[in-house]
């Protein structure tokens, strides 16, 4: 994470000594990304357990890379509100208790967001900063393979409500609404897992997810 941090300072750097080239004046930005996804995943609480889990049981979620599609409205030249659309996908291993276990398998999640946004220098190359709701809605769920021999037949992730802090810039290539642009977000949200033998709950933890994702692409204003 520092590495990336500070490519990116590096890069901002270089991007704020070059000429700045103005931005068309559009009300609308489209942005298409490339985006690292990069949660956490631990458990914070477990509120059931009837298998014997061991006391030391700790897990994490794997990152995944998708392609991102960000809208943006702008209400006046330094104002605007985004939003973004993807769907990302993960596995929840143990990392201590039983290390490697797969306790969650290919989890497709949308975290649905939308951001207030203030843009400094907008005429040129424009560093921003934003907030805003976002719902991780999880559109399926599946067991991990190490839970099946306990007997679990189901499973379920509870979609739930959070906070989205972003930072980036915007650097114009063009003058006709043509842009680099770089984004980070960091998210505070949480999920609930429960696994199921038939229509016993045998296990429920809490997680916290909180990722970091980090996006790069082009951006074109209209």
């Amino acid at each position: 994470m520092k590495t990336c941090l500070a490519a990116v300072g590096i890069a901002l750097a270089a991007f704020a000594s070059q000429p700045a080239i103005a931005k068309d004046g559009g009300k609308l930005q489209v942005k298409v990304l490339g985006t690292a996804v990069l949660p956490d995943g631990k458990i914070t609480k477990v509120n059931t357990d009837l298998v014997g889990l061991p006391s030391d049981l700790q897990t994490t979620a794997n990152d995944n890379y998708v392609p991102t599609i960000a809208i943006e409205y702008f209400a006046t030249p330094s104002v605007s509100v985004e939003t973004i659309c993807c769907m990302t996908e993960h596995d929840v291993d143990a990392t201590t208790g039983l290390p490697g276990a797969e306790l969650v398998s290919n989890a497709k999640l949308i975290p649905a967001t939308v951001t207030l946004k203030y843009h400094f220098n907008p005429e040129g190359i424009s560093p921003y900063i934003g907030a805003g709701p976002s719902f991780f809605w999880w559109v399926d769920k599946n067991p991990g393979a190490a839970t099946i021999p306990l007997g679990v037949t189901n499973f379920d992730m509870t979609s739930k409500f959070g906070v989205a802090l972003q930072a980036g810039v915007d650097v114009p290539i063009n003058s006709n609404g043509l842009s680099i642009s770089l984004d980070a977000k960091k998210y505070f949200v949480s999920t609930t897992a429960r696994w199921y033998a038939g229509s016993t709950k045998v296990i429920e933890t809490e997680h916290k997810l909180d990722p970091w994702v980090l996006s790069a692409g082009l951006a074109f204003r209209f």
